[in-house]
């Protein structure tokens, strides 16, 4: 199965500023852009932080009204960037998201430019994926491919992202091997199994 990867996703240009851009010019494209963070880059195009709407509110609250020294990129900016990589997957740039608690990603290339910037309203897309594609995907994928079975083997209907499995397996070790398969599917919000099975091959074998 091909899970979309960052490099499908991301916004492929990206909004950055240099170390020395002032706060004033750094809020004005947060607001033009409807965007929460901006990357920071150097003279090489190479992130070296990002400059959040927080790190804008930290400094306005902490008595700096964008004068002065504290009021460039450089001195805003949380450092280091936290980055992804254009074929890292969707769930792997979920999980740093979550690790880091920040909500955009910049992409960056293997030279360490900046190619891109994933935010978590691109990661939302997944799940806006239409019902028929997802079950497309897991008739052809999961069971064809990956379980060797006919189409027609399972059935397999999705609503609003809920893919509901319906047929009988094999064996009864299967069942929670198809639910894991069909979860790592782009756009599954959920999984309801409803499979039988012809050999409980999970109970112990006693001598």
């Amino acid at each position: 199965m091909r899970h979309r990867s960052v490099a499908d996703l991301m916004t492929p240009e990206a909004v950055a500023v240099r170390p020395g851009t002032a706060f004033k010019e750094i809020a004005r494209l947060l607001d033009e852009y409807g965007i929460t963070a901006v990357p920071v880059v150097d003279e090489d195009e190479r992130p070296v932080g990002v400059v959040s709407e927080a790190d804008l509110l930290r400094r306005r609250t902490s008595g700096n009204n964008g004068n002065g020294n504290g009021s460039t990129a450089e001195a805003l900016m949380t450092s280091p960037a936290v980055v992804a990589e254009p074929d890292w997957s969707a769930v792997e740039a979920a999980r740093v998201m979550e690790r880091h608690r920040i909500k955009r990603l910049p992409v960056v290339d293997a030279s360490g430019r900046l190619i891109g910037v994933l935010s978590r309203s691109d990661l939302i897309q997944l799940f806006l994926r239409r019902d028929r594609a997802i079950q497309e995907e897991i008739l052809e994928d999961v069971v064809t491919q990956t379980l060797g079975l006919p189409p027609s083997a399972l059935t397999v209907d999705v609503n609003d992202g809920t893919v509901t499995l319906s047929g009988t397996l094999e064996r009864r070790s299967l069942v929670p091997i198809v639910v894991r398969l069909c979860e790592t599917v782009d756009g599954v919000v959920e999984v309801d199994a409803r499979l039988s099975y012809e050999q409980d091959d999970t109970q112990a074998v006693t001598a």
